[in-house]
């Protein structure tokens, strides 16, 4: 049985069903809906020729060139789908419920399989997606100067039973110069947008949500601008801790990671730390001397910090002294604190 279904009613089917991205691997790469398996009719190259015979010859030579090139994989496509669905129950899409999911749909039939063909394919689900970013949340923010342990608060409030969109986490990056850690790799910017939209619908928008304060732009994502307006005006709370313990929780982050790396970056920022001290910056990295070059670089990222903080309204402000050696005490501080003082939205 073919079913042809709404990307709406194919999440809200009673049982959930795997669902097979029928289009290249470059196509998928870019973007492709979480939780989605692979199973490419045509290699990039074969989508090109196919392409090209529809718009320089016609419909019939390209439909044609198709059969000629999938023919010896039909086998492998329904032996993938049987490890992917062995109930035979899958969904198929490809990029607008054209051809290719059609005759992947009509091969997985003819074998036995019960087929969801998602309507308008990964165009439709895109534009679910990008509505996801419409919706009011009730946002509460997490601020904080560089070194706070921001990110390890979130982590805890989601085992408290708080609700927590980890942004950087979902960027593959820790938001500033330093921030793939030399190890990250950073998601495309659909793909981010699609991981982000799978977040944020399985939320209760009744419930406040903590997201961490950010720049609009984590690495080379940028946060879709509806949510990012959001993210502005709602209530910040601004976590203080001391300085020293800030060092000591940088120092002890940053010395683990290739010193080329660190001095890399750092060099990036030259212009905004001054040459001198981008040059004390590089020899402190050099010299193992971890505690100094953080405190050279805080005096950059907290004067960065700051001058975001200062766009925001003040009224929707607040700070909270935590004990920065503690992160399990401290979230139960900010969460005492914003339950007395304050109501996300």
């Amino acid at each position: 049985m073919i079913n042809p279904i709404t990307f709406n009613d194919f999440i809200a089917l009673a049982e959930p069903v795997p669902l097979v991205d029928v289009r290249t691997p470059a196509e998928f790469d870019h973007g492709h809906i979480p939780g989605a398996f692979n199973i490419p009719l045509f290699s990039n190259e074969e989508r090109v020729q196919v392409g090209t015979t529809y718009k320089q010859v016609s419909r019939e030579a390209a439909i044609l060139l198709g059969f000629d090139l999938t023919g010896p994989k039909w086998s492998d496509f329904i032996r993938r789908a049987l490890e992917i669905a062995p109930l035979k129950k899958i969904g198929v899409h490809c990029w607008r419920g054209g051809m290719r999911s059609g005759a992947m749909a009509w091969a997985l039939n003819l074998y036995g399989f019960e087929v969801c063909v998602i309507r308008d394919g990964y165009k439709a689900y895109r534009r679910w997606a990008l509505s996801q970013f419409e919706a009011e949340y009730k946002l509460c923010i997490l601020g904080g100067l560089t070194g706070t342990g921001k990110t390890k608060i979130l982590h805890e409030f989601r085992s408290l039973g708080e609700q927590v969109i980890d942004l950087e986490d979902l960027a593959q990056h820790q938001g500033s110069s330093y921030g793939s850690m030399n190890k990250l790799v950073q998601p495309t910017q659909e793909q981010f947008e699609n991981n982000l939209a799978n977040e944020l619908h399985q939320l209760n928008r009744q419930n406040r949500v903590w997201v961490e304060d950010e720049s609009l732009t984590i690495g080379k994502n940028c946060i879709p601008n509806k949510l990012w307006q959001q993210m502005r005006i709602a209530n910040l709370i601004e976590i203080r801790t001391t300085a020293e313990q800030r060092i000591e929780y940088l120092a002890s982050e940053y010395g683990q990671l290739d010193k080329d790396f660190l001095v890399e970056c750092t060099q990036r920022i030259r212009k905004r730390l001054g040459p001198e001290q981008t040059k004390n910056a590089i020899a402190a990295i050099r010299e193992d001397r971890m505690h100094e070059f953080v405190r050279i670089a805080l005096v950059y990222y907290d004067k960065t910090y700051r001058a975001g903080l200062e766009q925001r309204n003040p009224e929707q402000v607040s700070a909270v002294d935590i004990d920065g050696d503690n992160i399990s005490l401290a979230a139960k501080q900010v969460l005492q604190f914003l339950n007395e003082n304050l109501v996300a939205g």
